[in-house]
């Protein structure tokens, strides 16, 4: 009896007729029948040369992820990445260089270069098509940026079905997709950003600020952001973009950057940008500064408010450099946080 037990296996239907609510097709029988022919074909450890008749392909990446909130639908698109070749002191520049290695090093990350990921998010109401930012556009697609025009049709969207574009803040990867060729990618598109971000950037005197990199950036905003203006609605700190989707201040990464609550019955999802631009040396190191942040301080406070929110109330959350599909939850930890990417919790 012992060693009938110790030999004992569970085998596909024993799985199966576990749960009542399985119904065991033939399709799952022939495919159990083809996985037990070939099982002593792997048993005998035969080896030979690899013949495999397709060169290898490279790396690979979803375009976009969807899933329903309450009776909204929300799609996140894969801008792209680029990488970086060093992460002190773009991250923890107020800290010692060592400390940042060890952090990245404890999990499982190179210490001294980083990938940097994009993702605009779509939220269809039912009633109206909002994108929230546009990704990096044209100036950064030879960086491995920029797709969000070319991925639009394969997550089913074309860029004419756009009611409303929300821009969290003006950086170039936010603003950069919302030109295309010269002329707006969202023709028939309402816009919607914070009244601090639009005051602070459009004045052309900052393009002559003697900061080189504020200067680019201000030409960006007067190519693509200002042309725009008079189909633009501001918010103040809060304000509500359509039914279900209002706004919260988060400034400091930059004067006016904000966040948004989407909430569709009982349901929450809660949109940061960049309130956090890392999911483990900013995340999980809130007080560290980070270089993109224009007001290093106050950026600190936004990030702790915005993350002990989402923690506490366990409300799931989309950050627009978080790994893909950039969508979890934050769990409180120590002095900081821990990002918990979704499975397959959104699927059920």
């Amino acid at each position: 009896m012992l060693v009938e037990r110790a030999v004992r296996t569970i085998n596909l239907e024993d799985v199966l007729m576990a749960n009542s609510n399985w119904t065991l097709t033939r399709r799952d029988l022939l495919q159990a029948g083809a996985g037990a022919a070939i099982a002593p074909l792997l048993a005998t450890g035969a080896t030979g040369p690899a013949m495999a008749s397709a060169p290898l392909l490279g790396a690979s990446q979803p375009t976009h992820y969807r899933f329903r909130l309450g009776n909204f639908e929300v799609t996140t698109i894969y801008d792209g990445a680029i990488r970086i070749g060093r992460v002190y002191p773009i991250f923890g520049n107020d800290q010692f260089e060592e400390d940042v290695q060890n952090q990245l090093k404890a999990n499982f990350l190179p210490p001294d270069r980083m990938m940097i990921p994009f993702t605009p998010v779509i939220v269809n109401t039912g009633t109206q098509v909002v994108l929230f930012d546009t990704g990096n556009g044209a100036p950064r697609r030879a960086s491995g940026a920029g797709r969000v025009a070319a991925t639009l049709a394969s997550a089913g969207f074309s860029p004419d079905q756009i009611d409303v574009v929300v821009l969290t803040h003006f950086h170039p990867d936010h603003i950069g997709g919302l030109m295309e060729g010269g002329k707006p990618l969202y023709a028939n598109a309402r816009y919607i950003t914070g009244e601090t971000e639009f005051n602070f950037w459009t004045p052309k005197a900052l393009g002559d600020s003697g900061n080189a990199s504020m200067a680019a950036r201000s030409r960006l905003v007067q190519s693509n952001v200002v042309p725009l203006a008079e189909k633009m609605t501001f918010l103040k700190s809060e304000g509500e973009v359509v039914p279900g989707i209002r706004s919260i201040e988060a400034f400091g990464h930059t004067p006016g950057h904000m966040a948004f609550h989407i909430e569709s019955g009982s349901n929450r999802l809660l949109l940061w940008g960049d309130v956090t631009n890392h999911y483990v040396v900013s995340l999980q190191q809130p007080d560290w500064h980070v270089s993109f942040d224009m007001d290093k301080e106050k950026a600190v406070v936004a990030r702790k408010k915005v993350l002990d929110m989402v923690a506490a109330e366990k409300i799931l959350a989309t950050g627009y450099h978080m790994p893909f599909p950039a969508v979890g939850h934050v769990e409180k930890k120590g002095a900081g946080y821990r990002w918990v990417p979704v499975s397959y919790q959104l699927e059920l």
